[in-house]
């Protein structure tokens, strides 16, 4: 019987991407990795990492979900300028914005379809094309 550490899935994900596995990445990347699939703010983060007695500033949650950005872990889904959603989903897929509770939703990539898009300027190619759908009460 073969003894896992409890971090070595975590370990091997940081590494994978090329990221060193510190102390407080990994403390992060085991919350955000390990309960599936899920949009959180960097302060929703903090909470989490706090309630689970792991001292990190905000500033290194910011800086850590940065990173993981970067490297291709996570995708930052901009909701509006003050508020930023970071996904454990890096799958090609839009959201739902839900107004009235600032929830995310996924919505499966073939569920939208873009028929039509402007013609990219000189010298760049689309990366990516993110839906968001804005939901709030009916009859509002």
């Amino acid at each position: 019987m073969t003894k896992v550490r409890p971090y070595s899935q975590v370990i091997d994900r940081l590494r994978a991407a090329g990221l060193r596995p510190t102390r407080q990445r990994l403390a992060l990347a085991k919350i955000l990795f390990e309960g599936g699939d899920r949009h959180v703010t960097a302060e929703m983060l903090h909470a989490e990492v706090l309630n689970a007695n792991v001292r990190v500033s905000l500033a290194t949650v910011y800086n850590t979900l940065h990173q993981f950005t970067s490297c291709g872990l996570l995708r930052e889904i901009v909701v509006d300028a003050s508020r930023s959603y970071f996904d454990t989903n890096t799958t090609d897929h839009h959201h739902f914005f839900m107004e009235e509770n600032g929830a995310l939703e996924d919505i499966p990539g073939d569920e939208i379809v873009v028929s039509r898009l402007p013609k990219v300027p000189e010298g760049k190619d689309i990366k990516r094309v993110e839906v968001i759908v804005r939901v709030g009460p009916a009859g509002e």
